[in-house]
């Protein structure tokens, strides 16, 4: 019982097919003795239609060959076609749990943003369609062959046996010798991978600063790896193959040897002796089937071993009872966290209170932790030490697809997807042109997608640069405000806009307070902080100060060394209602 409850979910899978691979080995019992009838009818036509010279004989025998010969060929595409619908079920029914997993990992853990685990999936599922897996359906079936052999005469059986432990020994040399090496360049060959797609992704970057040698140098350096032991455990396996090809070859012409001798001292018929080696061959092929697809079989038991590694770390999200719409009231309970894979928290004893519908602006100097609050209290990366509230339930115990639509956030590196504009702005789902339209006024950009070739049914495209980076951070400003968000968090989200841009962040933060909706800001622009109820002052990782906006200026004004020269500049210039000031300093 408790292996079933600890079983992955691709574990599963597997084994809701297992009646599919049942039925392919029922069928497999079909073909496997229907391989008989070769050497049968070699045997018949040796000892029977040649000692008879009947023509008669002859006839009726291939007849019947030909007929069987077709209902084998009609078993084995069956078998075929019914591996390759199992392959289609297990990868329906464990692709969504699968990409939602490899999503989550992605938020969670920093530096997995890979599609990897979907390329494992379909390296299972064609293997489990190709004609490698043919083999070990066929490989029950060889004591029935040598058994047959051991009935046309001992010796028979005795030199299949030894021919087949040879080949099996190869077998499982080719295992112990290749293993390693290969699971060592799959390995190198998904780092090679991940670096390319990471640099296809800045080749902007790469082409303006002639970056491209020393970072393809890097990849180079990681693909030559990957060559070296792929190319090592390529020439162990195909040391091993070849000796397991002439060996059999060898096998089956010295099978034909010993029949003949056994002939001449008339232990055995020839038509036995030509039966013999036809059998002999049939019994050794799944072995040598298996050393040829060795390498499928070990790429494909790699992937499956890292789906269930992923699917491991990552279990399914259990689904909870649905509560009611938020309204935006936000506590956050001394909390401490840290980014996804650093022990070390960046933020640490921070809490705090906010109603709904009040604007809090959050300054403070870079590395102060304010990117990671915001991570925190939207439930992106999780706290190491208390809780986030949002109306009273923390917020890692809603549901996120119920509570999504009630979260805006706009994050500093602006992430556009392959679509139109108005499925970005409708965040993929149904599009309502209602909704869309009024999110974009809301956010100062329904003008600007009006002036584009297509409106908004512009296809924009994540790797392409159709848009400004003005005009993507407004586009994703009105992403967040879509539907009826009752939390909103922007961060920097005026890095990149001009000054009509400015004016349409402040409408609609503006907007947004007579909507009664809870705002966080991050930014060093005082242009948006100076309209904020109450700010918020983050240093190394804790707060410095919160409360109201005048209280707290009024401390700064009293303290000024309790903060940095920075963000004291930043303050003043709030108070003095200065809009022009800015400091580009980012938090990573």
């Amino acid at each position: 019982m408790a292996k079933q409850q600890d079983a992955t979910d691709l574990q599963r899978a597997l084994k809701d097919c297992r009646s599919s691979f049942a039925s392919v080995g029922f069928f497999s019992m079909f073909v496997n003795m229907l391989m008989l009838v070769p050497p049968m009818y070699m045997l018949q036509v040796y000892d029977r239609v040649l000692t008879t010279q009947s023509v008669e004989t002859l006839l009726m025998l291939t007849l019947l060959v030909v007929f069987l010969f077709m209902v084998m060929g009609g078993l084995e595409l069956v078998r075929s076609r019914m591996l390759v619908r199992v392959g289609n079920r297990l990868d329906t029914s464990i692709n969504a749990r699968l990409y939602s997993a490899m999503f989550r990992r992605s938020v969670v853990t920093q530096g997995q943003q890979s599609a990897q685990p979907l390329s494992d999936l379909t390296n299972v599922r064609q293997f489990l369609t190709g004609n490698s897996l043919f083999a070990f359906f066929d490989a029950p079936w060889v004591p029935v062959y040598l058994a047959v052999l051991f009935l046309f005469h001992p010796w028979l059986g005795f030199f299949a046996t030894f021919a087949g432990i040879v080949l099996l020994v190869l077998a499982i040399a080719n295992e112990k010798a290749t293993k390693n090496l290969l699971a060592e360049a799959n390995s190198e060959h998904i780092q090679a991978q991940n670096l390319a797609n990471s640099n296809l992704r800045n080749a902007e970057v790469l082409h303006a600063m002639g970056m491209l040698p020393g970072i393809m140098g890097r990849w180079a350096e990681k693909h030559h790896q990957f060559l070296a032991k792929q190319s090592q455990a390529s020439d162990r396996a195909g040391a091993l193959t070849n000796t397991s090809k002439v060996l059999r070859l060898l096998a089956q012409s010295m099978i034909l040897g010993l029949g003949a001798y056994l002939v001449l001292q008339g232990d055995m018929t020839p038509g036995m002796m030509i039966a013999g080696s036809i059998i002999m061959g049939r019994a050794l092929a799944p072995i040598d089937q298996m050393i040829g697809g060795w390498k499928g079989f070990v790429g494909a038991r790699g992937a499956y071993d890292r789906l269930n590694e992923l699917l491991t770390q990552i279990p399914a999200e259990q689904r909870r009872m649905s509560l009611p719409a938020p309204k935006g009231d936000v506590a956050v309970e001394s909390i401490a966290a840290a980014p996804p894979g650093v022990r070390m928290a960046t933020i640490r004893g921070i809490n705090f209170s906010v109603p709904a519908g009040e604007h809090v602006g959050i300054i403070g100097p870079s590395a102060a932790g304010k990117s990671t609050l915001a991570r925190v209290m939207l439930g992106v990366w999780p706290t190491q030490v208390g809780s986030v509230r949002l109306d009273g339930a923390e917020v890692f115990h809603w549901n996120r697809d119920e509570l999504g639509p009630y979260i805006g956030y706009l994050p500093q590196d602006i992430e556009l997807f392959d679509g139109t504009i108005s499925e970005n702005i409708a965040r993929f789902g149904e599009v309502d042109p209602d909704k869309v339209v009024a999110a974009a006024r809301k956010a100062g950009v329904h003008e600007m997608i009006l002036e584009l070739p297509n409106g908004y049914d512009t296809y924009i495209s994540a790797s392409t640069g159709a848009l400004s980076g003005g005009q993507r951070q407004r586009i994703g400003l009105a992403r967040a405000l879509y539907g009826n968000p009752v939390l909103v968090v922007l961060d920097e989200p005026n890095s990149n806009l001009d000054e009509a841009g400015e004016r349409a962040l402040s409408s609609a933060i503006q907007q947004l307070k007579a909507e009664g909706v809870t705002l966080f800001v991050i930014s060093h622009r005082t242009s948006v902080l100076k309209n904020m109820d109450q700010l918020l002052v983050l240093k190394d990782g804790q707060v410095s100060m919160f409360g109201p906006r005048d209280e707290v200026l009024a401390q700064f004004a009293r303290k000024p060394s309790q903060v940095s020269q920075t963000a004291n500049a930043r303050l003043s210039a709030i108070q003095g209602g200065k809009s022009g000031s800015n400091d580009p300093t980012q938090e990573p």
